[in-house]
């Protein structure tokens, strides 16, 4: 079955937002969410529409493989972020004129739908801006309409940034939304990639998470000779930067927070006295298997935007009491 082409393998679990290109420029992976239909419509009979997709445009495409029970499967598509830009907005002209169940919001002469990217929290910042200018800019320039989700998605530290608008208008939104996610792509690093179906009550399934990430200095360690019971032989070593001013939030009164972080995980967290670089951030070091090391992110990166959002309804209540 044409719908059922898997995306090539160095996508799944690319080390990043960014990779250095062998023409010395650098490379963007975006991934998004479609529907199975869509997802059928991008790839095309016998794979043509991809194909053609990836000769237009010099990217690398693919679509996640059906799991049954799914109806969500993850677009992938690596290459420079004009190219991806351009990818994109072919992508979603294909969609209008082949899938009129597409969510077209107009009956304009320039028909509008809306394609939903993939993007790490950490690198929403980055896409938003201070106090909401970035994305405004982008809207602008663009004329897209952009909405970020606030919750992670299961079992992942991705959200969903949803771009509305014609195929042109989107293309012009990711190109900016690319350029945005290289320039921090440090941010992304400790990502989990969301995979459709993993913890997701949305499908009405609940599987265990695949163990797959974006990125982690991972290495392999050996089980210590002569032990009673001998560990897991796919232990993995991650490491993710905190910033300075999160890490107690994380760690918690007298310990608690880290410990119970460690206990429902099942991993061993290790944290540096001091930071690493001139940024001030914290090195955490996650030592587990990967499932393990998975549900540990998944509770630091919850912990994380906890506190954000504390402080951000503690700012707000400061302003408006010294507004009364």
């Amino acid at each position: 079955m044409p719908s059922d082409a898997p995306a090539p393998r160095d996508n799944d679990s690319a080390p990043q937002s960014r990779s250095p290109s062998p023409t010395g420029g650098e490379t963007l992976t975006l991934r998004a969410l479609v529907s199975t239909k869509d997802a059928g419509v991008i790839i095309g009979k016998a794979g043509k529409n991809v194909a053609e997709l990836r000769e237009q445009t010099g990217v690398k495409a693919g679509v996640s493989k059906v799991i049954p029970g799914v109806h969500e499967r993850v677009l992938t598509v690596t290459g420079s972020v004009e190219g991806v830009a351009k990818a994109y907005s072919l992508i979603v002209s294909q969609l209008v004129s082949a899938s009129p169940s597409s969510p077209v919001m107009s009956p304009s002469s320039s028909p509008t739908t809306a394609i939903r990217l993939l993007i790490s929290h950490n690198l929403m910042g980055s896409v938003i801006g201070r106090n909401g200018l970035k994305i405004k800019a982008i809207q602008d320039s663009s004329g897209a309409r952009m909405v970020a989700s606030k919750d992670m998605l299961p079992q992942s530290t991705e959200r969903i940034v949803e771009v509305q608008g014609s195929s042109d208008s989107i293309g012009r939104a990711i190109e900016e939304i690319g350029r945005c996610l290289l320039e921090d792509w440090e941010r992304g690093v400790g990502t989990v990639l969301f995979h459709p179906g993993a913890g997701d009550e949305r499908s009405g399934r609940r599987t265990h998470p695949t163990g797959r990430r974006s990125n982690g200095d991972v290495r392999r360690t050996s089980p210590s000779p002569g032990s009673p019971s001998s560990p897991p032989t796919n232990l993995r070593t991650q490491n993710i930067s905190i910033p300075s001013d999160m890490v107690g939030c994380i760690i918690g009164r007298n310990g608690t927070k880290i410990t119970e972080i460690r206990r429902l995980s099942g991993s061993k967290i290790s944290i540096a006295k001091e930071p690493h670089d001139e940024t001030g951030e914290r090195m955490f070091t996650i030592v587990g298997t990967p499932e393990a090391n998975e549900k540990a992110l998944f509770l630091l990166y919850n912990q994380l935007e906890s506190e954000k959002e504390r402080r951000v309804g503690r700012d707000q209540q400061q302003q408006e009491e010294m507004q009364d």
